[in-house]
């Protein structure tokens, strides 16, 4: 029996009336063609034009590379990983001396794991033919698929001692002091880069919040048990200073962006500065403005399922106040991939537009 057409559906597609994309200003994809790709700009910019994980990555190049374009923009990294054991450190490196990044958030690892690069110590490939117990007899210990040195951590203890020598006993350490006077102790006796070093040249922030959960943490305990043993005071260490410090700098920054490598404290903590304000606004009257992060790249495999802050999706950041919708303006990328891969591409690629077309505001 024939439909009658006096009762169609009001949702039913009617031939003849379909859109044709273009008249709703829809992006055409395009495919991916190398003949037009000479540098890894090229190539991560026509990704933008193809889907699924390349087409990610070539929006989050495009986003970070707005971010540092802005001139009033403060770019906070948050890092998360074990980003310095896989050999990670220098891109975190170029990020500072370059200018790209103003405030960095670490796990306590990360940033201990790079002290040891810094100071020359070696990382090694792990060896699947000896197993843990075997490993740890030998003073290695594994980290997925590499191997630090029990030495080298034990060499670092004596460092945070010798660079925490001289700190007055009244006056109390954050994790933020503990970094930079440990890049001071490194930009001291070498010229070779590390992430401390560079931070404490640039005059970057380093923030740990859970810093008591790393080598150093231990190492800053290690240290005070001897000072008691000599008959001396211990450091006094007092975290919720670097909520303080990092509170006054996004206050004072015209606009925040962030880039996010995993995620873990180091993104939450680096987020919730924007709730603190919010609170400090409507509690005490504060005299200043709401931040909000205007822009954000974050690359981690994490997917948002699983119902951690890690795979947490920038737009459910928006309802907790800590990002611009998109619609007033916010530009965001999440990449969900090995950050061991996608960092690089990112970097390089960024790095490559900014050679060809300078901003004037970058210092060399």
């Amino acid at each position: 029996m024939a439909r009658d057409r006096d009762h169609r559906p009001d949702q039913m597609r009617i031939p003849g009336e379909y859109h044709d994309g273009f008249s709703d200003d829809l992006q055409p994809l395009r495919p991916l063609d190398l003949d037009r790709c000479d540098t890894l700009s090229d190539l991560v910019g026509d990704l933008r034009h193809t889907a699924f994980g390349g087409r990610a990555l070539g929006e989050a190049a495009d986003v970070y590379e707005a971010m540092i374009r802005d001139p009033g923009c403060e770019v906070v990294v948050t890092l998360s990983g074990a980003m310095t054991v896989a050999k990670m450190g220098l891109l975190l490196c170029r990020m500072i001396d370059q200018g790209h990044a103003q405030m960095v958030v670490s796990t306590g690892a990360l940033m201990a794991h790079g002290f040891v690069e810094a100071m020359g110590g070696t990382h090694f490939k792990y060896d699947p033919n000896m197993d843990d117990t075997a490993l740890y007899q030998a003073g290695y210990n594994r980290v997925y698929d590499s191997l630090e040195l029990e030495q080298s951590l034990e060499d670092t203890t004596a460092v945070v001692g010798a660079a925490l020598e001289g700190w007055p006993t009244d006056e109390p350490l954050s994790s933020r002091e503990v970094h930079r006077e440990l890049g001071r102790y490194l930009a001291a006796r070498s010229p070779e880069p590390g992430i401390l070093a560079s931070a404490f040249r640039r005059d970057v922030p380093v923030y740990v919040p859970a810093f008591t959960d790393s080598e150093l943490g231990l190492d800053l305990a290690i240290l005070n048990r001897q000072r008691r043993l000599d008959g001396h005071q211990p450091l006094r260490f007092e975290p919720l200073a670097d909520i303080e410090d990092i509170t006054e700098r996004y206050a004072r920054a015209k606009r925040l962006g962030i880039f996010t490598i995993g995620g873990g404290v180091p993104r939450n903590w680096a987020q919730q500065i924007a709730p603190y304000l919010d609170g400090l606004i409507n509690r005490f009257g504060w005299d200043t403005e709401m931040k909000r992060f205007a822009y954000g790249v974050r690359v981690c495999p994490e997917p948002a399922h699983w119902g951690g802050l890690s795979g947490c999706t920038y737009s459910e950041g928006v309802s907790w106040g800590k990002f611009t919708p998109r619609a007033q303006g916010g530009r965001y990328a999440e990449v969900l991939c090995d950050a061991t891969i996608g960092w690089p591409i990112l970097q390089m690629a960024v790095e490559q537009r900014l050679r060809a077309d300078p901003p004037a505001h970058l210092k060399p």
